[in-house]
């Protein structure tokens, strides 16, 4: 089975927290502060892989968590870092934020790198905060929480041509013909559940990945059969061969069916309107598509489509087809989505971000940093709640706290931490 959508949750590892200690020794009676630095935590890294062909693995383990780093450790010495994660997937893999939708990166090379979920950072060791005026301090930093996210990866082709059309039109017959591709062929009314690509040779040096798309049907576009799942591998490929039964076998009308493809593509997603395509009107070998010929060509030339008339069963015109794709490949322009900076910005900014609220009377403080403040801080130490104290007027969060008209006495929750405001 060929599985090309995947959700997963990502987590990074937890900072290691910064350790209070003191320099203790025989002949150094007053050594100072001597706790060293927690470990960073590990991140979770995505990574092109080419030998990666699908998602499968994805379909079975649907968590990844980073490895927390250490704590400090006396001696001023730091805490190790955790360890890295690393997502293996294959190259044309297309990376979303499930909750928003919003494309985060685009896997489009054979070890390209990018971290999805960054490692929290380690905490402060009580020596790092040792002054002129503070030459004791009896408090450390606390470590960071990792980046998580809930995130979907979407596999997509990355075959230069798409071959499009309804069920049995002979497409199946066509890659066979023209690529080493040796795809399941019969005469049937349902639709394959894979993409069969095949490599095609025009000549020396000169070769492109062509993909049948399995047939799609009436309705595709809002999630009718498995229309989605076919759709997302169109998206992928540079030019659309669209193969039309120019025998109108089985009562159909191949100019009809040309339009109806073309609805569901474009109702999925309107860039596939700017999408290059190639009309191969195949099974012109039969009598009956002598009346459809002449239709098809004038339908369809005077808005600016080649047409080919092939016959796929006898290999008429073939080549023709295969050069005048060539062709098109050459003078179309490779477009891939990307991921969208702003958005990722968006997304880190939000670590930092501290929330000020006044809810049912009550007067709220909660966010990543707030927690990282109060896990830093030792309450029963005058210099740590000095500094807590301090670090609560730099960040502003005093002054919001007095335009939301807080007063003297009044209850401060941190993070469902119950403080007694005052100046």
């Amino acid at each position: 089975m060929f599985i090309d959508v995947a959700k997963i949750y990502v987590k990074a590892g937890k900072g290691g927290n910064g350790i209070v200690s003191w320099r203790r020794e025989k002949y150094e009676p007053a050594g100072g502060p001597y706790g060293g630095d927690g470990g960073n935590g590990g991140s979770v890294i995505l990574q092109g892989d080419e030998g990666i062909r699908t998602l499968m693995d994805f379909r079975y383990k649907r968590s990844y968590i980073g490895e927390n780093g250490e704590d400090g450790r006396t001696k001023n010495q730091y805490g190790k870092s955790g360890a890295d994660i690393i997502l293996k997937l294959p190259v044309g893999t297309l990376i979303k934020d499930e909750e928003t939708g919003k494309v985060i990166v685009d896997i489009k090379e054979h070890g390209q790198q990018f971290v999805i979920a960054k490692g929290g950072k380690g905490g402060r060791g009580n020596a790092k905060f040792a002054t002129a005026t503070r030459q004791a301090p009896g408090f450390a930093e606390a470590g960071t929480k990792g980046q998580e996210r809930n995130i979907v990866l979407e596999l997509k082709l990355l075959a230069d041509v798409g071959l499009v059309g309804f069920p049995n039109v002979g497409k199946s017959t066509l890659l066979s013909m023209i690529s080493a591709a040796k795809p399941k062929i019969a005469n049937y009314h349902f639709t394959t559940l894979k993409p069969n690509l095949g490599v095609v040779r025009v000549a020396e040096e000169k070769s492109f990945v062509l993909a049948d798309i399995p047939g799609l049907i009436e309705g595709a576009s809002e999630g009718a059969g498995l229309g989605l799942d076919f759709l997302r591998h169109i998206e992928r490929t540079r030019i659309l061969v669209h193969v039309l039964d120019a025998s109108g076998s089985e009562e159909r009308n191949p100019i009809e069916d040309f339009h109806k493809i073309n609805e569901e593509l474009f109702q999925y997603n309107e860039k596939l309107r700017e999408k290059p395509q190639i009309i191969a009107a195949n099974k012109t070998d039969l009598p009956e598509a002598a009346q459809w010929v002449d239709k098809i060509k004038e339908e369809f030339i005077p808005q600016g489509y080649e047409v080919f008339e092939i016959s796929a069963a006898t290999n008429k015109g073939i080549q023709e087809l295969v050069y005048a794709i060539w062709n098109l490949l050459e003078n179309t322009e490779i477009t891939y989505e990307t991921y969208d900076e702003e958005y990722i910005e968006e997304v880190e900014a939000k670590s930092d971000e501290i929330v000020v609220k006044k809810e049912d009377e009550k007067f709220i403080v909660e966010g990543d940093y707030a927690e990282k403040l109060l896990g830093s801080t030792y309450l029963d130490d005058a210099d740590s709640l000095r500094y807590f104290q301090d670090m609560l007027r730099k960040k502003g969060i005093i002054d919001r706290l007095k335009n939301l008209g807080i007063q003297e006495g009044d209850s401060v929750f941190i993070c469902d931490f119950e403080f007694e405001f005052f100046e």
